[in-house]
């Protein structure tokens, strides 16, 4: 028997990927169902694979594979608009050599095993909770009652008062009450997580499952994609830089428009993730410590550097802050995300 790479998987049929999916249950979390297998496609990869949910929360199976994962050159090259745009926007900033510096914002490269796994396809929130209505109320926090009231008249999607509370529109009469977690402490959740049977993703698994083992700048190829509909940005067609920097308070949380961001999709594995440079998603290195992915805190959009830079920590797959070991976890934990992982070493067929 072979441990179960991603070809296999693929090469598996329907009644064989069940059965293989139907006998992993006796071996997960407390709690853990298997509900079916489901097709994922997008970037021009496709993946039919088992989906399972523990109280309502989904996951997925990621089969593993041996991956060449970083960024040190193009695979295939920008296409005109967006060597034009990205050259314009870093030579403001004194940068020369694109290539150089695209390949210092990005993880080396490496070859990489990546076990089998069954991944939480949304993230969890490491500084907020919900709360009921009642229980923000008894909170006496002097600024909630009047901004709870406004929310409601208003017809923003978000509204956020910084490390206190956050008002999400979940319906026209149905608001989420989010409470800021404070005293949180990133090893108990570590330990918490190990204890009911779960794992934080590493650098390396995020990167596999965002993008795939490709080579190229983003999980789409070399090119930026336009057309996108970007937080802080909205649709890109036909639209300038709009992200106001005389406010703290982020452009998306006054936008109308409802429909999801493209960057926050499920991808061909099923798994989303948070597509907002401002977030982080919380991962390990190869020595334990905390490695965040996906975002920079804003630090290049709140630069006015435009979406195809200020989003290369959100979109590009290899992305690595450069500023992470400097970082303020306590401050930042209002933006921190983690998802949980079971991993399935053993898995053969």
């Amino acid at each position: 028997m072979e441990a179960l790479t991603r070809e296999m998987w693929q090469a598996l049929n329907t009644q064989e990927k069940e059965a293989l999916m139907r006998k992993l249950v006796h071996q997960l979390p407390d709690g853990m169902a298997y509900k079916g297998l489901e097709t994922f496609e997008r970037f021009g990869q496709r993946m039919v694979t088992g989906v399972f949910t523990q109280e309502g929360l989904r996951f997925v199976f990621v089969p593993g594979d041996q991956v060449t994962l970083g960024w040190d050159h193009w695979q295939h090259g920008m296409n005109e608009e967006t060597s034009t745009d990205l050259l314009e926007t870093v030579s403001e900033y004194g940068v020369e050599d694109v290539d150089s510096f695209l390949a210092s914002q990005m993880s080396p490269v490496r070859e990489v095993s990546i076990a089998p796994m069954l991944v939480e396809c949304e993230l969890i929130s490491l500084g907020w909770i919900e709360v009921s209505k009642e229980e923000a109320f008894a909170q006496e926090n002097p600024d909630f009652p009047s901004a709870l009231e406004q929310f409601k008249q208003s017809e923003i999607r978000e509204y956020e008062l910084h490390q206190q509370f956050r008002l999400v529109r979940q319906s026209e009469d149905e608001v989420q009450i989010l409470w800021f977690n404070e005293g949180i402490e990133l090893e108990d959740v570590v330990t918490e997580e190990a204890a009911a049977g779960f794992g934080l993703l590493t650098e390396d698994e995020w990167e596999y499952i965002y993008g795939g083992g490709c080579r190229t700048l983003f999980p789409w190829g070399d090119s930026f994609d336009y057309t996108m509909r970007l937080k802080h940005f909205g649709s890109l067609e036909g639209v300038d830089e709009n992200v106001d920097e005389s406010t703290e308070l982020h452009p998306s949380l006054f936008e109308k428009d409802d429909r999801p961001y493209d960057l926050e999709l499920p991808n061909f594995f099923g798994v989303q993730f948070v597509g907002d440079p401002y977030k982080y998603e919380l991962t390990l290195d190869s020595t334990g410590d905390v490695m965040p992915k996906g975002g920079d805190g804003g630090s290049l959009i709140c630069g006015g550097t435009g979406p195809l830079v200020g989003f290369l920590p959100a979109a590009a797959v290899y992305y690595r802050d450069v500023n992470a070991s400097g970082l303020d976890w306590e401050d930042l934990m209002d933006a921190m995300y983690y998802r949980r992982v079971v991993r399935l070493a053993d898995l053969k067929v």
